[in-house]
């Protein structure tokens, strides 16, 4: 095999290789001659047939075959011979013009690098964490959430009118055009006034109503409804209300606690107390995150793989392209063109990702088995009753394994990182925790 570099041009790489036809030819000689023994032909004992006889009738799949093999394993010891770290797979290229048996092999191989990425002073790294106490009204508040939940519902006086929050029971028929439409009927449904259960405009048509009643509600199916036959229709739903019931708060005592799975009222309390704290710890911990990735991008600086900043980018203009242009759910919409932004915001994420990759390789930071599997599990729960099936699936799938990992990996690094970093506490408030969130979701837009 003959090697020659063509090109090298920052991370780019590209070179001219030719395999010689005596070296494929040995090769095809070598795969007829592990078939043989096996090879069964008429007129001959088995594993005597000629060489020959075996090349004429296999010998054009052989070569098909043989020069796949030939082609990976040149780029294989091309890259191993240069201790070469490919950013992405290889563009390989064919260049002898109607290749057949008895030709040398010409390639052109092109690829782009990884970067040197520089060490950086962790330590030299200061960082404000902001910290929320959660306030004892947000553990009353929380509570009384759960009390609410768990309400029950009483019949009101006879001839009362419906008001938010009450609960109806009601039998409805969907129409549209006059004609009814599946899943629009239901008897003795129990709707919550104020629940937001229901599109838009239908509950709000039920306020103001007494048992024994009957209304027409008259609604327009959201051009988004995820029902594409209803999506944008008017509809009239003939309702009966056959009762009304007002809500009563159920009482904050052991008793409630106990449906929770606690002690008592104290345990339960301790647990939302906990709980809350989780939420502001995970909200502290996005916030620091995020100014640690800024400090980062800041201190460090090398070249990017273009294809690597160009596939992140065009990545980016197509999520923003639908969560612009929600009702468009296929991706028969053409191009879509990254702007300025879009790659410089990729440009950051390949940088960021490459120097978290180095650091996790360095330092050997790795997801475990039981951290992977968790994760999985977790995200398993959204689909009750086909948890075994998405389990397997992801695990059976190197994509979907790769993007459950990539985030516990990147947390793992981060936190490597920030125990490394001079981090400051500071208390604020929920608010102000609220508004610097809001600021850095703004800024990254």
């Amino acid at each position: 095999m003959q090697v020659t570099e063509t090109k090298s041009e920052g991370l780019r790489r590209e070179y001219a290789v030719v395999i010689g036809a005596a070296e494929i030819d040995a090769k095809v000689v070598d795969k007829l001659q592990g078939n043989r023994e096996a090879f069964a032909m008429k007129g001959f004992r088995k594993g005597k047939a000629p060489l020959a006889v075996m090349r004429k009738m296999f010998g054009k799949s052989l070569l098909g075959e043989t020069v796949q093999e030939l082609v990976d394993g040149a780029v294989k010891d091309l890259v191993a011979r240069h201790e070469m770290r490919p950013a992405m797979q290889p563009d390989v290229r064919i260049t002898t013009a109607n290749f057949q048996e008895g030709d040398d092999l010409k390639l052109e191989v092109a690829m782009e690098l990884l970067p040197e990425i520089p060490e950086v002073d962790y330590a030299a790294v200061e960082l404000e964490r902001l910290v929320v106490e959660a306030p004892e009204s947000e553990v009353d508040e929380a509570l009384n959430k759960i009390a609410e939940s768990s309400a029950t519902y009483a019949p009101r006086e006879e001839g009362a009118l419906s008001e938010t929050k009450d609960q109806l029971s009601i039998d409805f028929l969907g129409k549209i055009d006059g004609e009814a439409f599946e899943g629009g009927k239901a008897e003795d449904f129990p709707l919550v006034l104020g629940s937001g259960q229901f599109i838009p405009g239908f509950e709000d048509q039920l306020l103001g109503r007494k048992a024994g009643e009957e209304v027409a509600v008259k609604v327009t199916f959201p051009e988004n409804y995820g029902a594409q036959n209803l999506a944008g229709k008017e509809a009239v739903f003939d309702v009966v209300v056959k009762e009304v019931r007002a809500p009563g708060k159920a009482e904050l005592n052991d008793d409630l606690a106990k449906k929770f799975g606690a002690a008592d009222l104290a345990e339960l309390r301790s647990r939302v107390a906990e709980r809350v704290k989780a939420e502001y710890d995970a909200a502290s911990r996005a916030h620091v995150k995020r100014r640690l990735l800024d400090a980062l991008d800041e201190k460090v600086s090398f070249d990017l793989p273009p294809t690597m900043v160009r596939v992140e980018a065009d990545s980016i203009a197509h999520q923003l392209w639908h969560e612009e242009h929600p009702e468009e759910h296929g991706h028969n919409h053409g191009s879509i063109e990254p702007t300025d932004e879009h790659k410089k915001i990729a440009e950051r994420r390949v940088r960021l990702g490459l120097l978290l990759a180095q650091v996790g390789t360095v330092n050997q930071i790795a997801v475990s088995e039981q951290e992977l599997n968790q994760a999985i599990f977790q995200q398993a729960r959204q689909y009750p009753g086909q948890e075994r099936e998405f389990f397997q699936w992801v695990r059976g799938n190197q994509n979907a394994l790769n993007q459950v990992q990539a985030p516990i990996f990147e947390d793992k690094v981060v936190d490597f990182i920030l125990g490394k970093a001079k981090i400051a506490d500071k208390t604020v408030s929920k608010e102000e925790l609220e508004k610097a969130l809001a600021e850095l979701e703004e800024a990254e837009l």
